[in-house]
Formats: C-alpha cells, sequence, structure tokens
C-alpha cells in the first residue's frame, strides 16, 4: 500500500511534519484529508506553502480521497495521510480504505476537551470515535515527534 504513515493533527502541515515526519518517513507525498481544507482555495494555498520541496501534496474530501486510494493512484509513492479528527478516519474506513495503524500526534485543547497529554485534548465524541477505530482493528499510538517513543492511546483514555 503507498500509505506509509497515518497522523491525526488537527495542525495539519506544520513545522513537525514538514521536516521530522516527511523527512523521517522518506515521505514523497503529503496526503490532507479533510473535507474542509479540500473546499477551501485559501486552505488549500496555505498547505501548500508547508508543503516540503520535492514532496507533492494531494488536499482531498473524504469520499474523493477514499476513490483514489481504493483505485491504487497513489501506488509507487510513500505517502504520509494526516487527517485532523477521528471521524474523518472513521469515515475513511467505512469507505472501504484499510487503515492498520495510526499516530494520534496533536489534538489541540480548548474548553470543553479533556486533556490526554500536553498536546492533545479529546471530546467525548473523539473518545466514542478512537473506540470505533480500536473495534475496527486499528492500532492507535500517540507519538508527537518521530524520536519520542509510541505510546498506547487507548490506554491513555481508557478511564476517560
Amino acid at each position: 500500500m503507498a500509505i506509509i504513515h497515518v497522523r491525526i493533527d488537527d495542525r495539519l502541515i506544520h513545522g513537525q511534519v514538514a521536516t521530522m515526519w516527511t523527512n523521517n518517513l522518506g515521505a514523497t507525498r503529503i496526503m490532507v484529508v479533510d473535507d474542509n481544507a479540500a473546499n477551501s482555495e485559501v486552505m488549500k494555498m496555505s498547505l501548500k506553502l508547508a508543503t516540503p520541496n520535492g514532496v507533492s501534496l494531494s488536499v482531498l474530501p473524504v469520499d474523493k480521497a477514499a476513490a483514489r486510494i481504493k483505485e491504487g493512484n497513489y501506488e509507487g509513492q510513500r505517502v504520509l495521510m494526516l487527517i485532523k479528527t477521528p471521524e474523518t478516519l472513521l469515515r475513511l474506513l467505512e469507505n472501504g480504505v484499510e487503515i492498520k495503524a495510526v499516530n494520534v500526534g496533536n489534538l489541540t485543547y480548548v474548553e470543553g476537551k479533556i486533556k490526554v497529554s500536553n498536546t492533545v485534548a479529546v471530546t467525548k465524541e473523539d473518545i466514542a470515535n478512537f473506540r470505533k477505530l480500536k473495534e475496527k482493528g486499528v492500532d492507535l499510538r500517540m507519538q508527537l515527534i518521530p524520536s519520542n517513543p509510541a505510546d498506547d492511546f487507548m490506554q491513555m483514555i481508557k478511564e476517560l
């Protein structure tokens, strides 16, 4: 499969992704799967500017991303997939995309969210969606940068 890494990060492309993750993985393409970003020319332009030189970028809504992945459009590429929410990831799986492991990278704290770590805060809906992902066999690990250890995310939210 062309998708070498899937990361949930509500910041999408930023310094850590553009440098550390892309380089560490040897990614040749960043695929942002997000309905809002895909429908915003300003957001697409911003994401393009943040993409490292020599790395291709796709910004797609969920349905189009699922169709392209299932058609094998990215074979021969090394794709780093970025998603803002666990709900989006769940929709991809429901559209027939096979994903075995996910890196929970950053979910920004805002009032009403529950802090899981310094970089991850979740809503009750997020927790329910993470549990559904786990039921579908997805291994969920929290890892901010490649040099950090990967922690079992479901253990971190077990008591929530």
